[in-house]
């Protein structure tokens, strides 16, 4: 019989070093190479093609529909589709595209659902900062595009990699 106080520290080690399930990382690999690609469209053409956020989508449902069945595709869908309605009120006041909207719900989807507030957080946090820089280096104070968020997103991604969040 084993005493709690030889348990509680390996439980305590184990969730301290791994902060994300390992059977993710090849999706999450994935998704690194779809922002990667929505990164290079985004700044060269300054939209997000649909077929690329298709892509996205397929791929984190299949994935999910092979490791969890129907569930867990029907899971990365419903965060995605949640991440989009509640971003859909931006879209209409103008604050984000609409490739944007859809780009933040998909990768959304790949993310485990408690660090999808941290995830959104730091992809609006980090276009904060870009958008700041912009404004300060102009000399008339304002700014002509917005920021492209398809890199704060990926920066946000690798943030989450990291265990930043």
């Amino acid at each position: 019989m084993t005493s709690t106080t030889q348990i509680i520290p390996e439980a305590c080690f184990a969730s301290a070093t791994r902060y994300y399930d390992t059977e993710r990382d090849d999706t999450v690999g994935a998704l690194c190479v779809f922002l990667a690609l929505a990164c290079g469209y985004d700044y060269r053409e300054r939209r997000i093609p649909n077929y690329l956020i298709l892509g996205m989508a397929v791929s984190g449902a299949g994935w999910r529909l092979y490791q969890e069945r129907a569930p867990g595709a029907f899971w990365y869908l419903g965060q995605a589709v949640l991440v989009m309605a509640v971003l859909y009120p931006f879209f209409k006041t103008g604050g984000l595209g609409a490739g944007d909207v859809k780009l933040l719900g998909m990768t959304a989807g790949y993310l485990p659902a408690e660090k999808i507030l941290g995830f959104l957080f730091c992809s609006l946090l980090v276009a904060a900062m870009i958008s700041l820089v912009k404004i300060l280096k102009k000399t008339d104070r304002r700014v002509r595009r917005g920021v492209c968020l398809s890199g704060p997103v990926f920066v946000s991604i690798l943030m989450f990699l990291g265990g930043v969040y």
